[in-house]
């Protein structure tokens, strides 16, 4: 009887079940007619384009070395008796330190020596001056010759003086020469010599380097030799190291080596830094033999457009014209600086550059400027 009663009553609740459903889908149906079409446009993120005056930066690298080197000799023959404690490799010694002594007794006598002569001179100068004046007085204005008025061994008395008195200052350049002094400011490089050996006149016994001064020599690329300054004698420069504890030094452009070297086409600028070893200032070292970059400033371009080289596709920017459609344009680029390229021409003064483009961009595509507050807010909410 269940089975008989189920099967009558089926047809009908198929009935009601695809009516239920025709009419889901008219209502659906109905909704969608009612929906507003669906904006398809891509969004795209836009910026004004502004021209201005820009400086530009040029680089280099370079290597720090010193502004002279100096081969310390010994000027006298001695037995070292004694020498600066800071006369060792990797010493700083202030301009006029005595670097080292040589034993002083030998030409301290050779000092007396040559005063004794020079006295002894003087004396016979003064003898030879008495004769000449009797001899003058005896001959009574009568006419005599001058051996007889004694006058050639008054000239040898006085060329005696002159020749005690040469003796003399070579006498004491010796004995101050006892005493081998700093020249500058210098890092000792290296020391051949200790105390209780002999040295000979004229032999090596160290190297310095002058560290009042220190000089970088550097490359100028020829794409940044046209945008060098008209005058760079004494133009300021930065220069700095690389790493976690870099230094930054304020350095002077002294000169332009005055030659193009035939294998890279590069010319050649030195830039000077002063105290580099920081001995009158706090500032930290600047070591011989460091890897620095050299900056300064170079030319004002007048009225050029700076842009992001993202935006720049073989040499094609992007727009957005009065009817949000997508127009490309192409650019002159003058110089690239970081990540940056200079236009001068191809867009003009308040255009609207199109800052991030759709995957596949086309000209006269349209499409809608992203809203930045509601960007703003949205980025704030993640």
């Amino acid at each position: 009887m269940r089975n008989k009663w189920f099967k009558r009553i089926l047809p009908l609740i198929v009935l009601i079940i695809g009516y239920g459903g025709m009419g889901v889908i008219k209502a659906s149906g109905n909704d969608d007619e009612e929906q507003d079409p669906i904006d398809t446009r891509p969004t795209v993120k836009v910026e004004t384009a502004v021209a201005e005056d820009y400086q530009v930066n040029i680089t280099s690298y370079g290597e720090v070395t010193p502004l002279e080197s100096t081969m310390i000799s010994s000027q006298v023959s001695g037995e070292v008796i004694s020498w600066h404690p800071s006369f060792v490799a990797g010493g700083l010694v202030l301009s006029g330190s005595i670097l080292f002594s040589v034993e002083k007794g030998t030409y301290e006598a050779a000092l007396l020596q040559a005063e004794s002569d020079l006295t002894v001179a003087k004396a016979n100068l003064i003898e030879e001056q008495a004769r000449a004046d009797v001899a003058k007085q005896e001959a009574k204005g009568n006419k005599v010759s001058d051996l007889y008025l004694r006058k050639p061994q008054l000239l040898s008395a006085q060329a005696s003086v002159k020749s005690a008195q040469a003796r003399l200052k070579i006498a004491q350049r010796d004995l101050d020469n006892c005493d081998i002094k700093a020249p500058y400011d210098a890092l000792v490089i290296s020391r051949t010599l200790g105390s209780g050996q002999y040295v000979n006149q004229g032999s090596q016994v160290g190297e310095l380097y002058n560290i009042e001064t220190a000089e970088i020599s550097f490359p100028i690329a020829g794409f940044d030799q046209e945008f060098l300054p008209s005058s760079i004698s004494q133009k300021t420069a930065l220069v700095s190291t690389k790493g976690y504890s870099a230094i930054t030094r304020e350095g002077t452009i002294a000169r332009d080596l005055g030659i193009i070297d035939q294998q890279t086409r590069m010319s050649q600028l030195v830039v000077r830094v002063e105290d580099p070893y920081s001995l009158k200032s706090d500032l930290p070292p600047l070591k011989f033999g460091s890897y620095v970059e050299v900056s300064f400033a170079g030319k004002t371009l007048s009225q050029v457009y700076k842009l992001p080289q993202s935006l720049v596709n073989n040499r094609i920017i992007w727009v957005l014209d009065e009817e949000l459609q997508m127009q490309p344009k192409r650019v002159a680029i003058i110089r690239e600086e970081g990540e940056y390229l200079l236009v001068s021409e191809g867009i003009k003064n308040q255009d609207t550059l199109i800052m991030t483009l759709p995957e596949y961009p086309q000209k006269g595509m349209k499409v809608k400027i992203a809203e930045p507050k509601k960007e703003l807010a949205l980025q704030q909410s993640q």
